[in-house]
């Protein structure tokens, strides 16, 4: 499938990831595939966006207010009632990585079990990429609709518009609750990036 895709999609795709990581989760969701949609500025799917009024600092926003980040896990109103009561998490963060050095708060990397091997040798666990973060199963929904896109539009090559064609037609991830949190209803999107696809044709 990622034969097809152009450069620029590619791009969301490994920005995605980098999104991911900036905000210090395990997981790539639609989320992040939104801001790095809006990321790739030189994209169709972001300047349908940028028109639609979609700016990518409030959607970072809206994304870390309804999750979060690993740096601050709890979330903003859960990090401001702490606060309310005397309770800074960054001071008891700061306190914890002086203590016990960076990343001592992190949890440790998820294992498989161990398993028996011929003539019952136990094969050592598998330990996962450092750099590899796994795609949420909506993330990844929301890839193969955008195949899905630009096999129903009869077009041989996936770009950012294809995928935001599968995001909007996901509907139910995170991303699509931000876009319709901001006013847009993600049928008119979806028209309006038909509609930019027409004009640049």
């Amino acid at each position: 499938m990622f034969e097809r895709f152009t450069d620029r999609a590619r791009d969301v795709v490994k920005g995605a990831q980098v999104e991911a990581r900036e905000l210090h989760h395990r997981y790539i969701g639609t989320e992040h595939i939104l801001l790095a949609l809006l990321g790739e500025s030189g994209g169709l799917a972001a300047t349908v966006l940028r028109d639609a009024g979609v700016l990518p600092e409030q959607v970072g926003a809206d994304v870390r207010a309804a999750i979060g980040s690993r740096r601050d896990p709890l979330g903003a109103a859960d990090a401001e009632a702490l606060r309310s009561i005397g309770i800074d998490l960054d001071a008891v963060r700061e306190e914890v990585e002086k203590t016990f050095g960076e990343g001592a708060l992190e949890p440790p990397p998820a294992f498989p079990p161990l398993r028996r091997g011929l003539f019952r040798r136990v094969r050592p666990p598998v330990t996962p990429s450092p750099g590899h973060i796994p795609f949420s199963p909506r993330a990844k929904k929301v890839l193969e609709l955008s195949l899905r896109e630009a096999l129903h539009l009869k077009h041989k090559h996936i770009g950012t518009e294809h995928i935001l064609l599968g995001l909007i037609r996901e509907g139910d991830g995170l991303a699509a609750m931000v876009l319709t949190n901001a006013g847009l209803r993600l049928e008119d999107l979806r028209r309006h990036v038909l509609d930019a696809m027409d004009r640049a044709a």
